[in-house]
């Protein structure tokens, strides 16, 4: 049975002792390996369908529906190719690496909300409010960037085909095409997050909006040079769909920046938060002179005697 960590009265400030906060993080771990291992498990059932979705449309435009015998007529109209599976162990293989990168993709709302209540505890009030909004734009941001991955995919595998040898018979190993296709997806929703760390690097204080701005330039031709290179094709259809919407994003995390900056201005003026210390200038101060001590009368007998000449700066080794 797994102990619960915070049965006793939770503390405002999310403080526990260090055992404690291990007991927790195993429990968090636990659970989220199990919603992992339950996924997985339903998503193996339905594996081969996963794969038809992500393969489906690569084949609907480029797969074979020619016999060997037509192909080795040598006509241009005949270039395709086809999905095959290399070895005994391939498909095996193949079915639990499908099944459980699916299982991980589908539990992720379960492993990330145990990571966001471990971690909350710990956050200042303005700071949870920023996570819920980071991660409420990122995850929308990412499924964008990897739907434009997965409608290019189709128009990139027709442009690659047409460097194929007339004749020639082609093989798509289905192991590495499903890595190719992943690669786009993860590279593409990465891509379109860009903007949302920019964003994120202007509210922690490391970026001003007038810097991220006076960037365009720079942006514009490294943008366009990225999706040059992320998409495989030579078209400029697929770049411009990559890098199109990457500089609508980024021109509105400018002006989000710039925002955020006045808003931090006007916050400074009036003021910390209820939740947040003051700043403190701990600038030591001069003293200036030192003014010697005189008393009345003598607080031990050994300065009972008014003639001591050793006296500095009135006191003596006794006091």
């Amino acid at each position: 049975m797994l102990k619960s960590a915070r049965k006793q009265e939770k503390d405002p400030e999310g403080r526990m002792p260090l055992a404690e906060h291990l007991r927790e993080l195993r429990n968090r771990l636990v659970k989220s390996l199990l919603a992992i291992v339950v996924t997985t498990v339903v998503a193996a059932f339905f594996y081969k369908d996963i794969i038809q979705f992500f393969t489906n449309p690569i084949l609907d435009a480029v797969g074979c529906q020619y016999s060997f015998a037509e192909l080795a007529k040598g006509t241009e109209e005949t270039q395709c190719a086809r999905i095959v599976q290399n070895g005994l162990l391939s498909p095996f293989t193949l079915a639990l690496t499908v099944s459980l990168s699916s299982g991980v993709a589908l539990a992720a709302p379960v492993w990330l909300f145990q990571l966001w209540a471990f971690v909350a505890p710990g956050l200042h009030r303005h700071e949870k409010k920023y996570s819920l909004a980071f991660v409420a734009a990122g995850f929308p941001l990412f499924l964008t960037g990897a739907y434009f991955a997965y409608w290019s995919l189709p128009k990139m595998a027709s442009v690659m085909l047409e460097f194929s040898i007339i004749g020639s018979d082609n093989q798509l190993p289905l192991d590495d095409l499903l890595q190719l296709v992943m690669r786009m997806i993860i590279v593409f929703g990465l891509s379109f997050e860009l903007p949302l760390l920019l964003v994120m690097l202007n509210f922690g204080g490391v970026l001003t909006g007038k810097k991220i701005a006076g960037w365009w330039r720079g942006m514009i031709m490294g943008i366009t040079v990225f999706a040059a290179i992320a998409t495989p094709s030579t078209d400029p259809i697929s770049m411009l769909a990559l890098a199109g919407p990457i500089w609508v994003l980024y021109f509105a995390a400018s002006v989000i920046a710039l925002a955020n900056d006045r808003r931090r201005a006007r916050r400074e003026a009036a003021g910390p938060a209820d939740d947040e210390a003051s700043e403190l200038d701990l600038t030591p101060d001069d003293i200036g002179e030192i003014e010697p001590v005189t008393t009345s009368r003598a607080a031990l007998p050994e300065q009972a005697s008014a003639e001591r000449t050793d006296r500095v700066n009135g006191y003596d080794d006794v006091t």
